[in-house]
């Protein structure tokens, strides 16, 4: 079985260490585990592959120039001429798998013209995001672009109910729609990978990963862990990843004493997560309250998989994963008393910690492993190719 992955999102490092880059490696890891061929096709790489992804093919895209916001769409708009170009000069695939990428629309309309299933990933409303967090000048034009890769996808590859509800606020996406949550690899996080920066005898660690952005809860962060560290003196916060939130986030970490208790170790490539996460002894997603949490947060699939317990906030695709006091604990978004409390209790009480770890283990081995993902996007492929078999049979 051949299959093209496009990805061709300048913003994703295909190759690189953000929790896009990690999804498209993941994706790619379990597919060739599968026997897949793959034939990558992708804008933006920021280094060269991980040694089990050398299987790969790849078909660079040609990157966008550096212009003002309206350039800019206009050349990612014309891009889709060499995404069709490529995929059909590297083709014939049995179906298409897509990273849904603003104005391009190429991919899926090639999947269609040529019978073959058309997979389409859609991560966020990225229409919203890109007019909240950047620049967005025609707005019209990028709603036509996503509305038209749509409808021309055979399924819709919702990462959660909020994205699923979004897409079909579009006409015609309906029955198209499948919510397939994110996942991990469990076997990075076996229970043998050594901590990568081992805690002092007698102390107590808390550790956040993930961009250092307004909507991962910082501010609740930096106040529970206050609170927990006048309750202890020996616990420390270990904080992964940057952004640009990280001077407010130490600054208020300074103000409340506890700056010296921290240890930001920037952004780490992904073989490195494992090592460090193994170093916590909690780990925390304090998500704010959102007007729209649309999110599957590769960190705290990543978080469970490492046997931590979880303090997280109560909010969309967490309420499904997480079954608060069973593995994980499920706080109010926002809330920094009670995040703090849940740290409290679970320093207190090993035993506790222990439980709700394992739990949270055992929730990703039996219905969240990268693989299970991966078998369920070739299932819908399968169903297609075998519908489109049976019609051409039942034509006279």
């Amino acid at each position: 079985m051949r299959v093209a992955y496009v990805c061709s999102d300048p913003g994703v490092p295909v190759f690189g260490s953000k929790g896009c880059s990690v999804h498209v490696q993941e994706v790619l890891r379990a597919m060739l585990e599968l026997g897949i061929e793959v034939v990558l096709f992708a804008r933006r790489f920021d280094s060269d592959p991980p040694p089990e992804l050398d299987a790969i093919t790849i078909q660079p895209l040609p990157p966008l120039p550096k212009q003002e916001a309206r350039a800019r769409e206009r050349a990612a708009l014309a891009a889709n001429d060499s995404l069709r170009s490529a995929l059909e000069a590297a083709g014939p695939f049995d179906w298409v798998y897509e990273r849904y990428s603003l104005w391009s629309f190429a991919a899926m309309e090639y999947a269609h013209a040529a019978g073959i299933p058309g997979l389409l990933e859609v991560n966020a409303p990225l229409v919203e995001e890109q007019a909240e967090h950047r620049a967005l000048v025609d707005r019209a034009g990028a709603v036509s672009s996503s509305a038209r890769t749509f409808r021309a996808a055979t399924h819709l590859i919702a990462v959660s109910r909020e994205v699923a509800e979004y897409l079909g606020t579009f006409a015609d996406s309906g029955e198209r729609i499948h919510v397939v949550a994110n996942g991990v690899d469990p076997e990075r996080f076996h229970a043998g990978v050594r901590p990568t920066l081992p805690p002092a005898p007698g102390s107590f660690t808390l550790g956040f990963v993930g961009s250092l952005r307004p909507w991962h809860g910082l501010s609740v962060l930096a106040e529970s862990f206050a609170q927990l560290y006048q309750a202890d003196r020996a616990s420390r916060l270990i904080v992964v990843g940057d952004g640009p939130e990280r001077p407010w986030l130490a600054s208020r970490l300074a103000a409340r004493g506890v700056y010296e208790a921290t240890q930001f170790v920037g952004q780490v490539a992904p073989h490195e997560v494992p090592g460090l996460l193994a170093s916590l002894d909690v780990a925390i997603a304090p998500y704010p309250r959102l007007r729209r949490f649309y999110f599957s947060p590769l960190k705290v699939y990543e978080y469970m998989a490492a046997g931590l317990a979880v303090v997280a906030s109560g909010v969309g695709q967490l309420e499904e994963l997480i079954e608060s006091e069973v593995n994980g604990i499920l706080c109010p978004p926002g809330d920094t008393k009670a995040h703090a409390e849940a740290l409290e209790r679970l320093r207190s009480q090993p035993a506790l910690r222990a439980r709700l770890g394992r739990a949270a283990r055992a929730t990703i081995e039996r219905e969240h492993s990268w693989s299970a993902v991966v078998r369920r996007l070739l299932a819908l492929a399968e169903s297609h190719r075998s519908e489109t078999t049976r019609a051409a049979g039942a034509a006279p």
